[in-house]
C-alpha cells in the first residue's frame, strides 16, 4: 500500500537527470516559501512525537513497574532506530527522492503510534518499545530528508538561521504535546499513585491496566493526523534536491576534491561524533528531569511539567539564533559559546541542590539550542555527491539519545539512586563539541 501511494504521479521539479543539468534547490526560488512551510510542519511533528518521551518515561515507569535503567529503554528504543535506519533511509531517499521519502516517514510514524494501542491495552512494555522504535524509524527517514533539505534550501552561511526557525517549530510542538499528554496522564496522579500503593495482586494489576489504557486515545488521534499529513506532503509540489554531483557519482570514483567515500572526510566524521554527543546530552537533560525533580522532592504532577521549561529555554536560544546568526555571530562562534555554557551549567547542576540544581539543568537546553544548527551545516559543508550519505551518518549520530540516558540510568541504579552525580558524564561531551567548533570542522575541508 505504501509503495503504491508513493509511486503516484511524480512531483513537479523532480528530476532523474544528472546534477550537471539540474540546478540546486537554492536556485528554485518559486517554491521556497511553500517548501519552508512544509518542512516547518515536519519539524513540528518531530517535536511533538520526540518530546513526549519525557512524559512517557515516568508514566511507563509507574504503569509497568520498572527500574530506572529499564525505564530509560524508552529513550534507547526510540533513538537507536536512528542508528539502525539512517543508512537504509539514505538508500530509500536515493531510490524515491526526498519528498516521497518524507511521506513514507510520516506513514511509518503513524504505524508506530498505532502499535501503542495494543501495547496500552495489554500493558506490554516490550510492545511499547516496538512502537517507539517504529516511530523513531519513521523520524530517521524524515530527519535524513528534511535536515539537508532545509540546509541547502538557501545559502550555507544562513543555514543555522533556517534550522533555528525549524527548531522553534520543533520545541513549540514539544510544549503542546507535553501539556496535552500530562493533562491526560497525570491530572490525578497523586490520587492514583496513592490508590495503587494500597493495592496488591489482581486489584493492583487491574488499576495499572486502567492507567496504561490512558495512552490509547492520544496515540490513535496522532496516527490519524500523521496519515493525513502524509497525504498532504505527497500531493504538495515540493522540489527534489539534486546535489553537486559529477560523472563519478555513477562510477564510484573520486569527486572533484579527490574523495572516494565519506570516510575520506574528517570534518564530517567529527561532525557525526559531535551530533552523537550533542543529542545524548540534549535528551539526557530533558528526559531525566521529571524523575530528577521527584528525587529533589517535587510532586509527580509538578515534576512532569519541568520539560516544558527546557523547551522554552530552547525557544529563547533559537530566537537568538534567528536574530544573530550569521549577521552578528558566526555559526562556529555560536557553537563554541553553547559548548562553554554547557560545561558551566553542568557544573552548576552538580555543585548546587534542590530547585537551583533543577534550574541549571533547564538552562542546559538554552546551551543546546544552537548546537544542532551549528554542527549540521559545518559538517555537511562541501559534501557534494556525498550529501545524502553524509546526512545519513549525521542522523545516525542521533543514536546518542539512546546511549547516554541509558548510561545515566545505569549509574543511578549503581549509585543507590543518586540522580545528581551521574550528570557529570555530560562535561566531556561538551569538550568534544567545543573542539569541533574551534577547529575540528576544518579537518579535511576543501579550500574551494
Amino acid at each position: 500500500m505504501f509503495v503504491a501511494f508513493l509511486n503516484n504521479q511524480p512531483l513537479s521539479f523532480m528530476s532523474n537527470q544528472t546534477a550537471t543539468a539540474t540546478p540546486p534547490v537554492a536556485a528554485q526560488r518559486n517554491n521556497y516559501t511553500q517548501a519552508m512551510i512544509i518542512i516547518a510542519t515536519l519539524f513540528f511533528i518531530f517535536g511533538f512525537v520526540t518530546w513526549l518521551n519525557s512524559v512517557l518515561i515516568p508514566f511507563l515507569k509507574q504503569a509497568c513497574e520498572l527500574t530506572d535503567t529499564v525505564a530509560y529503554l524508552v529513550a534507547f528504543a526510540f533513538y537507536i532506530s536512528y542508528v539502525v535506519m539512517a543508512i537504509p533511509s539514505s538508500l530509500i531517499l536515493k531510490k524515491i527522492g526526498f519528498p516521497r521519502g518524507m511521506s513514507l516517514g510520516l506513514l511509518t510514524i503513524a504505524v508506530g503510534s498505532i502499535i501503542f494501542i495494543p501495547a496500552a491495552q495489554m500493558r506490554s512494555y516490550p510492545l511499547f518499545l516496538v512502537g517507539l522504535f517504529t516511530q523513531g524509524a519513521g523520524l530517521a527517514l524524515l530527519q535524513t530528508a528534511s535536515n539537508p533539505y532545509i540546509t541547502i534550501l538557501g545559502p550555507i552561511e544562513s543555514a543555522a538561521k533556517r534550522i533555528s526557525i525549524m527548531g522553534i517549530c520543533n520545541k513549540v510542538a514539544g510544549i503542546i504535546g507535553i501539556l496535552v499528554l500530562v493533562k491526560l496522564l497525570f491530572s490525578d496522579t497523586e490520587a492514583v499513585s496513592a490508590k495503587i500503593d494500597t493495592l496488591t495482586g489482581a486489584a493492583r494489576e487491574a488499576e495499572l491496566d486502567l492507567l496504561a489504557g490512558r495512552l490509547v486515545m492520544p496515540y490513535a488521534i496522532m496516527a490519524g493526523v500523521l496519515v493525513l499529513l502524509a497525504v498532504f506532503v505527497r500531493k504538495s509540489n515540493l522540489p527534489e534536491i539534486n546535489q553537486e554531483e559529477d560523472a563519478s557519482a555513477e562510477t564510484g570514483g573520486s569527486d572533484k576534491y579527490g574523495r572516494k567515500s565519506v570516510f575520506d572526510i574528517p570534518y564530517l566524521l567529527l561532525g557525526v561524533l559531535s551530533i552523537f554527543l550533542y543529542v545524548g546530552v540534549e535528551v539526557l537533560a530533558i528526559d531525566t528531569l521529571a524523575l530528577y525533580g521527584e528525587y529533589t522532592g517535587l510532586a509527580k504532577d509538578v515534576a512532569s511539567h519541568l520539560a516544558i521549561y527546557c523547551l522554552f529555554a530552547f525557544g529563547v536560544g533559537y530566537l537568538l539564533g534567528v536574530s544573530l546568526v550569521p549577521k552578528v555571530i558566526s555559526q562556529k562562534n555560536a557553537l563554541m559559546i553553547c559548548a562553554i555554557l554547557g560545561i558551566v551549567f553542568t557544573a552548576g547542576a552538580l555543585l548546587t541542590s534542590g530547585m537551583t540544581s533543577i534550574v541549571f539543568i533547564i538552562l542546559l537546553s538554552f546551551a543546546h539550542s544552537l548546537m544542532w544548527p551549528g554542527i549540521w551545516p559545518l559538517a555537511i559543508n562541501k559534501l557534494g555527491r556525498f550529501t545524502k550519505t553524509g546526512s545519513a551518518l549525521l542522523v545516525m549520530g542521533i543514536g546518542g539519545g539512546a546511549i547516554l540516558p541509558l548510561v545515566y540510568g545505569g549509574l543511578v541504579d549503581s549509585m543507590g539512586g543518586d540522580r545528581q552525580l551521574p550528570y557529570a558524564i555530560m562535561i566531556p561531551c561538551y569538550l568534544v563539541i567545543l573542539y569541533f567548533a574551534a577547529s575540528g570542522h576544518k579537518k579535511g575541508l576543501p579550500a574551494s
